[in-house]
């Protein structure tokens, strides 16, 4: 029997269980903890000392992760102990992460490389300072270059209007759907942003929302357009009381399940709807992009596009300076000779030449 779909699905989702919903529970690893200076169990405690020290969930998941698969790769070679591990291990498994290939076939990406093995440099050196080992054998490991990368190109005006075209704003999901691209495109903010936000942190009446522990464990407060103001209320005032089936959840945009987004759900609706209008594989990250490069591009001062984004350093915001093409060709068009054409040139060209050109030419 298929499952009902829309809103009627509500009831229906909160009456599944835990196990039939699906859920994002990490199973237990099978390392080997039994030696005082086995890897494992001094990974453990490297991350309760980030935990103690105040550090983001998303870097102790990362960090956890990045250190689970070298865990992984020398488990595999039976080096399992802290003391097992030398400058050439560490090396070699540096040279099996150039090798290593995702599902897609592709290689890692240089900064993928370059996040892994940063991890295990502090973890090397939180063992040294812990006497676990000697020496760091981490110390001299040298790190790939970063390549300077830019963005993907943004999305045009265009583009936009069709992308927040494309929920069915006459179903009820439909229009939470558009409220949520209408606040991507508005704030730039980001996909766990989005999912963190709860009624309090949205004040219609001042237009806006308040950002809470975002990247950095850092608030900042951000305005809100007129356009996805009124998307936000029609959101509230028609859709999210059907979609609550508990009064005391409190994030602001609503599952079918009743409760908050996982991101990774808010990056496969979004990267679908992406897909539909322009044919590209990108993310919720694109809007943010194209948030700042559009409000730059009509004149915001790069400070103002800093505090919206909620950027520590300057540098990072910086980059979408150069993204912008818009201000260089107008500088190019009002400065360059050759950027104007006074009159069309004249080109005389024998079709019979045709012929002629080939491969060798």
């Amino acid at each position: 029997m298929a499952a009902p779909k829309g809103i009627k699905a509500v009831e229906w989702l909160a009456r599944r269980t835990k196990t039939q919903r699906g859920g994002n529970d990490r199973q237990p690893d099978t390392f080997d903890r039994s030696a005082p200076d086995a890897l494992a169990l001094w990974r453990d405690g490297y991350l309760e000392s980030l935990a103690s020290r105040n550090y983001a969930e998303g870097t102790l998941e990362g960090r956890g992760d990045a250190l689970k698969v070298f865990l992984a790769w020398a488990a595999e070679r039976d080096l399992t102990r802290a003391s097992q591990i030398t400058r050439p291990i560490l090396e070699s498994y540096q040279r099996w992460l150039w090798r290593c290939t995702k599902a897609n076939g592709q290689r890692l990406g240089w900064s993928t490389q370059r996040n892994r093995l940063s991890v295990l440099k502090d973890f090397f050196r939180w063992l040294t300072r812990q006497n676990v080992i000697l020496h760091n054998p981490a110390s001299e490991l040298e790190l790939p270059r970063m390549e300077k990368r830019l963005p993907q190109e943004v999305l045009s005006l265009a583009q936009i209007e069709k992308l927040l075209a494309v929920p069915n704003v006459t179903d009820p999901l439909g229009i939470r759907d558009r409220a949520m691209l209408e606040l991507f495109y508005s704030c730039g903010i980001r996909r766990t942003e989005l999912c963190r936000l709860e009624l309090a942190d949205l004040n219609t009446e001042r237009k806006t929302i308040h950002v809470r522990l975002g990247k950095g464990k850092k608030d900042r407060m951000v305005p809100v357009g007129e356009r996805a103001i009124v998307w936000l209320e029609h959101y509230l005032q028609a859709v999210r009381p059907r979609l609550s089936l508990d009064t005391r959840t409190q994030a602001l945009f609503l599952t079918g399940y009743g409760g908050a987004f996982n991101p990774d759900v808010v990056s496969r609706m979004v990267a679908a709807w992406i897909k539909q209008v322009t044919g590209r594989v990108a993310s919720c990250h694109l809007l943010r992009h194209t948030c700042a490069t559009h409000m730059l591009e009509n004149g915001a001062d790069i400070r103002f596009i800093q505090q919206l984004l909620g950027h520590e350093k300057l540098d990072t915001t910086a980059i979408y300076t150069e993204v912008s093409i818009k201000q260089l060709q107008e500088v190019h068009a009002r400065c360059h000779p050759s950027a104007k054409l006074e009159s069309k040139p004249e080109i005389a060209y024998d079709k019979h030449c045709a012929n002629d050109i080939g491969p060798n030419r």
